[in-house]
């Protein structure tokens, strides 16, 4: 999720061609942050690293899920108001790691108690970012009076998860099936953004902001199917 930006030759006023490449750029950049953190989750998985890791965090879950949430907004926040590109790869390439490490014991305990899950889950991430994305271009509708809506989302999640743990609830289903629909609703945002409002030198922070709202999609996804399991 991401802030409006200051204005500064937003992409809507470029040329088709400079457009074009633009999102281009911008997509390409969100596969390869896909595609590092599976080969990080892969090798964190594969070497044992993800089970040393699973068993301090399993044992403060609402910690994992507060700092999930604000490695997010903090990364996506950073990449915003940095100037140079070289800044901008170091905070995705951060947060790519950082998120890693976060997502470490829940593919751990997913892979262990309900094989399988992870692809589903990953399969409909993919499916349904899609389809928001497409619905964004095909529309070409600015979806930026979503940010409202998002940024008192984000708070209230924060406020339910520090109450979960403060006063022993879970969270349960109805929560996980709600950031579902915030981070399709981030989506859409984000897209909205590429689409409209980035100037042309913003496309890895652009790429970060979609990446962390895809990021929390799957986070919830896989969450709900393994509360089904």
């Amino acid at each position: 999720m991401q802030d409006n930006l200051s204005y500064q030759a937003p992409v809507a006023q470029l040329s088709v061609e400079d457009r074009s490449q633009f999102i281009w750029k911008c997509y390409a950049h969100v596969v390869g942050a896909v595609l590092a953190f599976a080969a990080i989750s892969a090798y964190l998985y594969s070497t044992g690293i993800s089970e040393r890791i699973a068993a301090p965090m399993l044992g403060n879950w609402f910690l994992v899920l507060g700092a999930f949430m604000l490695v997010g907004w903090g990364a996506s926040h950073t990449a915003h108001r940095v100037q140079s590109t070289g800044a901008q790869y170091a905070a995705l390439a951060v947060f790519v790691f950082a998120e890693a490490i976060i997502f470490a014991p829940l593919l751990y305990v997913a892979e262990l108690k309900a094989p399988g899950t992870i692809d589903s889950a990953a399969g409909v991430t993919v499916l349904g970012s899609v389809g928001l994305i497409a619905t964004a271009m095909i529309t070409r509708k600015d979806f930026s009076f979503l940010r409202g809506l998002l940024v008192w989302g984000f708070f209230v999640a924060i406020a339910i998860i520090i109450a979960g743990a403060l006063f022993g609830f879970a969270l349960g289903t109805w929560f996980s099936v709600a950031m579902i629909g915030f981070a399709g609703a981030a989506v859409l945002y984000d897209t909205s953004n590429i689409l409209h409002h980035y100037p042309r030198d913003k496309y890895v922070a652009a790429s970060l902001a979609l990446f962390a709202s895809i990021a929390l999609m799957f986070w919830y996804v896989l969450q709900l199917f393994m509360s089904r399991d």
